[in-house]
């Protein structure tokens, strides 16, 4: 480090002249007349003031904030000028700018990489009593022993002298090297002002230019990254009377102008809003084409006429005539189309379309106005309270002034509302929590923050609440309640039938689970207590017909709780499930009505209807079973026929050939005789049974029975 400062207090570097352009003497500023504060980080400002003549307006911004204005700015002259140019000071990136040098050096280097990319350059050496000049040939790392072998690398510098001798010196404390050539302490001079201007204040300089006559207004809005404003509210328990809710608004101004006497607006909502680098220039990647190799070809001579054309003379020649596009780019009567525009309609109000901040906000008849303190007053509240689709604004009724740098507790709401203190007790929790049991009569949309109690005129305890609408009630728990004691037991029922339902073939129980949970509640303390026992909803439990909550929310059901000094009160919750299962009326059998009837899970009416289905399908199961035993027969008859066959066939030529052939002919003719009666059987039973399936199906189908068990 020691040789890098050396090296740099040797240089002979001009003076750097730092700091940004000064504005022009016909420069005037707008102040800020209008804020608006989202809860995404943007906030949208109108700056507004009067102009004379061709006047430059300028607004200083950061880095950062110069993005958002560039893809949001509306800037409107309201009398007759027009605006005839908008313009800001450009940063390179750092590493383009250090390209433009000779020095191939990087915004972080080395004093070895510093001397290498200096490499030819005539330079000065000193090191103890030895010094040389001459051209710089090279940068070397080597190593040298050191202690207990230890080895140390050094960067080794080579110079060639006037003469053509080679000097060599180490890179130590003691070595300092001075630039000769008057350009190169230029050119590292130009080097260091660029590094040192990545530690200059970052301030972006907007001008914005304007032309015409007279005095008239000029409006300027945009959206610009600030920090998130934030809400707090204070909650006075009186004796007597409603309590009193205050809210208040931290806002910081961080953009590095003041904010002096405001209409400030506080939006409670995220409308979409992203970051784009549009300050920054930007270069694109170029392909590199190689020159194409036709091109760079030799000279060559062109053969004379063989034929002239039979016509004679040259083929006519044709003339093109290119029109050249007339265009006349004009906005002299910009200033008046907008004028015409804002004074055709209303300046300013809300709409529902485009505009700045998410849709918010329209510019003009399109211009957003900076509306006067007319507000009425409403339950003393500090600010009004609007509803925008997903969001709601707080407009505050007086204008506030906030320095740059700076921030600030605004009011926004002071109002009487109802609320009951209440002991809170959730399983989750495991002991109760003293709570307000809030409804927000305020008539204002309450945003979400922290919040502090103070009762009995000392502080009680603090929390967190979320989004409250109007009239819309909330429990907001703020300490713990060491003065009760809540016990829970939970009791099942086993399950029972109670109702069977036959329809279309299918009979189907409907049961149900019960359940009951028991909190006893102990209040120990001197003075009574309102407890609201949170019951954890279970996904298709349902409350008993004589269980009524207070209200109920997705996890919860509140039921209240009055409990006398020193005694116990005990709340039992009765929940049941329904279930039901199906069973097909064909697949029953006398087992499972035997199991039905021994679980009591039907009644006389429903069995006489089961068994006289199941009789049916006896009858019908009886005509099936004839009619298979007959086709068995059949089959082994069949089977009897071709052994006899085949013994037919084995007795040709043989003595017994006449005899057995008469036998066995006999024996055919009466298996044929039986076979026939088989099938005439078969048929008369198949007929039954279609019969009996035919009633069996209608009596299954017209069979329709409710029944409670």
């Amino acid at each position: 480090m020691r040789v890098w400062l050396r090296l740099f207090l040797c240089l002979l570097v001009s003076p750097v002249a730092l700091g940004q352009s000064a504005t022009s003497a016909s420069s005037v500023r707008l102040p800020v007349k209008r804020v608006v504060l989202y809860k995404n980080g943007v906030g949208y400002f109108e700056h507004s003031g009067r102009v004379n003549g061709n006047a430059d307006v300028s607004i200083d911004f950061t880095t950062a904030q110069l993005n958002d204005v560039l893809k949001s700015l509306t800037a409107l002259d309201l009398g007759k000028g027009r605006i005839t140019g908008i313009a800001y000071n450009s940063i390179a990136p750092i590493n383009k700018r250090l390209g433009a040098l000779r020095l191939p050096l990087g915004e972080d280097t080395t004093t070895a990489q510093f001397l290498d990319a200096m490499r030819g350059a005539r330079i000065e050496v000193h090191s103890g009593t030895l010094s040389a000049q001459g051209r710089l040939l090279s940068v070397e790392q080597r190593e040298l022993a050191g202690k207990d072998d230890q080895k140390i690398t050094v960067n080794q510098i080579s110079l060639v002298s006037d003469s053509g001798e080679v000097r060599q010196f180490d890179l130590t404390p003691a070595t300092s090297v001075r630039i000769v050539e008057k350009d190169l302490n230029d050119e590292v001079g130009r080097y260091m002002r660029l590094v040192a201007s990545t530690r200059d204040q970052d301030v972006r300089r907007l001008t914005i230019s304007t032309a015409g006559t007279g005095e008239r207004e000029l409006l300027v809005s945009y959206i610009s990254e600030v920090p998130i404003w934030k809400c707090t509210y204070r909650i006075v328990v009186p004796k007597d009377g409603k309590p009193l809710l205050q809210g208040w608004a931290i806002v910081d101004n961080t953009v590095g102008e003041d904010w002096d006497n405001v209409e400030l607006s506080l939006i409670a909502g995220a409308p979409q809003s992203f970051v784009q680098d549009l300050s920054q220039p930007y270069y694109a990647r170029r392909p590199v084409v190689p020159m194409p190799e036709n091109v760079m070809m030799a000279p060559q001579t062109e053969e004379a006429t063989l034929q002239q054309d039979k016509v004679g003379g040259m083929a006519e020649q044709v003339q093109v005539e290119a029109a050249a596009p007339s265009v006349d780019v004009r906005n002299r009567q910009l200033g008046g189309a907008i004028s015409g525009l804002v004074s055709g309609g209303p300046r300013g109000g809300y709409g529902h379309g485009g505009g700045v901040g998410g849709g918010v906000f329209h510019v003009g008849g399109g211009v957003s106005k900076i509306q006067a303190d007319s507000l009425e007053q409403a339950n003393n509240n500090v600010a009004e309270s609007r509803d925008l689709g997903d969001l709601f604004e707080y407009q505050l009724k007086d204008r506030v002034t906030i320095h740059k740098n700076q921030s600030a507790l605004v009011p926004i709401l002071q109002a009487r509302v109802e609320a009951e203190k209440v002991s809170v007790w959730n399983p989750n929790e495991g002991h109760a929590l003293r709570a307000l049991w809030l409804n927000n009569t305020s008539g204002l949309t309450l945003d979400g923050g922290s919040f502090n109690v103070l009762d009995d005129d000392a502080f009680a305890g603090e929390g967190i609440m979320d989004p409250v609408k109007p009239d819309e009630k909330r429990l907001l728990s703020y300490a713990a309640d060491l003065g009760l004691v809540v016990d829970t037991k939970q009791q099942g029922q086993r399950q029972r039938v109670t109702k069977v339902v036959i329809a279309r073939g299918v009979m189907t129980y409907i049961s149900e689970d019960r359940q009951e949970m028991a909190y006893t509640i102990r209040n120990r303390d001197t003075s009574p207590r309102t407890v609201v026992i949170e019951h954890p909803i279970q996904s298709g439990w349902k409350l008993d017909e004589d269980m009524h909550p207070d209200e109920s929310t997705t996890s919860f059901h509140r039921f209240r709780v009055s409990i006398d000094p020193k005694k116990t009160e005990t709340l039992v919750v009765k929940e049941h499930r329904p279930i039901s299962r199906r069973y097909e009326l064909t697949n029953l059998n006398d087992d499972q009505i035997g199991f039905f009837l021994e679980q009591k899970m039907i009644n006389p009416e429903v069995e006489q209807a089961l068994r006289q289905i199941i009789r049916q399908k006896n009858d019908v199961a009886a005509l099936q079973a004839e009619i298979d035993s007959r086709q068995a027969q059949i089959t082994s008859i069949s089977e009897d026929q071709q052994r006899v066959r085949e013994n037919m066939k084995a007795l040709k030529g043989s003595a017994e050939e006449k005899t057995l052939v008469e036998r066995y002919a006999r024996q055919l003719n009466e298996q044929e005789d039986q076979m026939e009666s088989l099938h005439k059987q078969i048929a008369d039973l198949q007929q039954k049974r279609d019969n009996a399936q035919k009633v069996l199906n209608n009596s299954v189908q017209q069979l329709s029975l409710e029944a409670k068990i």
